[in-house]
Parts: structure tokens; C-alpha cells; sequence
């Protein structure tokens, strides 16, 4: 497929990894989004909805014909479709040690866990058997407010479905490229956000991102 002028020009360094997402509506909101953000890409892996099925084609309001969509990926060829120097992070918001990595404040601002990944993270700590210590086994990634710097090199997010969340082989792609475990505050009673809203504040937040550094980069030229 070809793509209009208009949309490559303004395409970022930004790219958007869809993990096990099966609500078709749910898709074609992401993919709508990704799309008015300035996504280069999208990445689909095995398990997520097919980005062609018709409600999410409904959903999508044209986004198909104006991002490169790429279905059904292995984990393991993900990265052959984004840039070299790609850091993957992660949306995702829970974790045994979420709010200690993030600050002793962190439940001041209602940095609070997503129930939908509690199933998924309580056994982020085991017990080894024989000397009886206790160790991880989830890859470790540094968890940051979504808000903070994360675009410094080209940005790929992970979006986890809304019922399993984010699957351990992304989390593993995290930790090798050195990406961050982004976390969007919520208020202490809220259960969670759903996969379209949460990929809509990451990508948009993303493109703000740039946008500043773009006019950092612009503003030292002019000073020099």
C-alpha cells in the first residue's frame, strides 16, 4: 500500500506494539489514534484481533489507509520491523515494586496498580526452594511516570490487552533495548484505563515529546 504525502511527512519516530489486543473496537480506536499522532507504524502480534476484521476497520474511521499496519508477528521478529536503535517500553502500571521504583510518594499522587495485572505480576517474586531466598523471574524494568522523557531515542509501546495486559515476552523486549515501564497515574478507586485510552494519552504524550525537543534543537541553533 501507498500512503498519503501528507501523513509520511509528518511521521515520528514513534511506533505502537499491539500485544494480545482482541476487542475489535478496541483496535480500530488504537489504530485511529496511532494514527493522528504520527505513528510510523503498527505492530501486531499473534493473538491481537485482525486489524482488517470489519468492526475494527468501522473503528478505525480510515486509519488503515493512513499507517502501516503489520499483522500477526512472532515476538521474536518484532524488532526486524523498527529502527536499529528502537527502545521498547512497556504500558504498564502495576507490579510488586511499581511504587517504590517510581517514589515514596507515589501513592500521594494516586500512583496505583491496575488490578487487570495483578493475576500476571504476583508472582513477580518466587521463593527459590533450596536456600530458601526469594528472586525474580520477571525481567527488571526501571517504571517511570508516563509524563517524563522517554523519546530520547526512537520509542516503540507496548499496549497490553485488557484482559491479560501486557505478556511476558514484551516485558523481556523492555529490558533488552532499554525501555521503561511507563505508568499513567489514576485516582485511588479507579480499577484502570482502558487499552484505547491508555494507547491514546502514551502516543499523544509522545508526540509532545518530540515536538519540545524538536523546538529545543531549533531554538540552540538559532542561539548559535
Amino acid at each position: 500500500m501507498t500512503y498519503p504525502e501528507t501523513q509520511l511527512h509528518h511521521s515520528l519516530p514513534l511506533f505502537l506494539i499491539c500485544d494480545n489486543l482482541r476487542d475489535p473496537g478496541n483496535l480500530g480506536t488504537i489504530l485511529r489514534s496511532a494514527a493522528g499522532a504520527g505513528c510510523s507504524k503498527v505492530l501486531l502480534t499473534k493473538g491481537c484481533v485482525d486489524a482488517w476484521e470489519p468492526k475494527v476497520l468501522r473503528a478505525g474511521m480510515g486509519a488503515h489507509f493512513q499507517v502501516p499496519v503489520i499483522n500477526n508477528l512472532e515476538w521474536e521478529t518484532v524488532l526486524n520491523y523498527l529502527p536499529p536503535d528502537t527502545r521498547v517500553h512497556v504500558a504498564d502500571n502495576c507490579g510488586l515494586y511499581a511504587q517504590a521504583q517510581m517514589s515514596t510518594k507515589a501513592s500521594d499522587h494516586g500512583w496505583v496498580c491496575d488490578r487487570r495485572f495483578l493475576k500476571f505480576h504476583k508472582f513477580e517474586e518466587e521463593e527459590d526452594i533450596e536456600t530458601g531466598d526469594s528472586k525474580g523471574w520477571l525481567p527488571e524494568i526501571e517504571v517511570q511516570s508516563y509524563d517524563l522523557d522517554w523519546t530520547e531515542a526512537p520509542a516503540a509501546v507496548v499496549i497490553g490487552g485488557e484482559t491479560h495486559g501486557v505478556s511476558l515476552e514484551s516485558l523481556q523486549l523492555a529490558e533488552s533495548t532499554g525501555g521503561k515501564r511507563l505508568l499513567i497515574p489514576v485516582v485511588p478507586g479507579v480499577d484502570s484505563l482502558n487499552s484505547a485510552m491508555a494507547a491514546s494519552i502514551l502516543l499523544f504524550e509522545g508526540k509532545r515529546q518530540l515536538r519540545l525537543r524538536v523546538e529545543h534543537l531549533n531554538r540552540d541553533r538559532r542561539y548559535h
